[in-house]
């Protein structure tokens, strides 16, 4: 069976290029994330799930749902994907339409994890200094984690800045132990 990801991908591809086409990125932003949102509801779930349920209840469900808040284009987009019997798979879609998002608009996603509360300055500091590492506009959630003891750790997809003092005081350690 194939991954999600790879499922989702087709979807997600042709929902990006119908948008950027029409100039549209940032709405279909707001409309793939109330869709995955709806998918995410536990009766909502419950009805996709349920074989006796046809195609075109389910996308009615969702549909009624968001009735007055999708384009036609989102709602025929529902319904290729009710069809499909795809519509589990739209927080993944979501997921990757937002990636082929930032990478058109040369913005990259950064987890800021931090032992304490980050003051304004500090955040726009800590961008400032991740844009002019990376060429790219940087957009950060920050995130706490006590267990950090002090600094950050900045996670940008599959980079790992660790300035944190767990990871100094490890890197110590490791050369007292050398």
């Amino acid at each position: 069976m194939a991954e999600p990801s790879t499922i989702a991908r087709p979807y997600a591809e042709a929902v990006f290029r119908l948008a950027d086409d029409a100039g549209k990125l940032a709405e279909w932003s707001t409309t793939l994330a109330m869709l995955a949102q709806v998918a995410e509801n536990e009766r909502v779930r419950a009805a996709m799930a349920d074989p006796n349920q046809s195609a075109p209840k389910v996308a009615g469900l969702f549909l009624s749902v968001l009735a007055g808040k999708l384009s036609g284009d989102a709602e025929n987009f529902v319904r290729v994907l009710a069809e499909n019997r795809r519509l589990g798979l739209l927080g993944e879609v979501r997921a990757q339409f937002e990636a082929l998002k930032n990478e058109r608009e040369g913005v990259i996603e950064a987890e800021v994890h931090t032992a304490f509360e980050l003051s304004d300055a500090q955040l726009g500091e800590l961008v400032a200094a991740l844009e002019k590492r990376t060429g790219r506009k940087v957009r950060a959630q920050v995130r706490l984690d006590k267990s950090l003891i002090g600094g950050v750790r900045v996670v940008m997809g599959d980079k790992v800045i660790d300035g944190s003092a767990r990871a100094q005081l490890g890197a110590l350690e490791s050369a007292l132990k050398a």
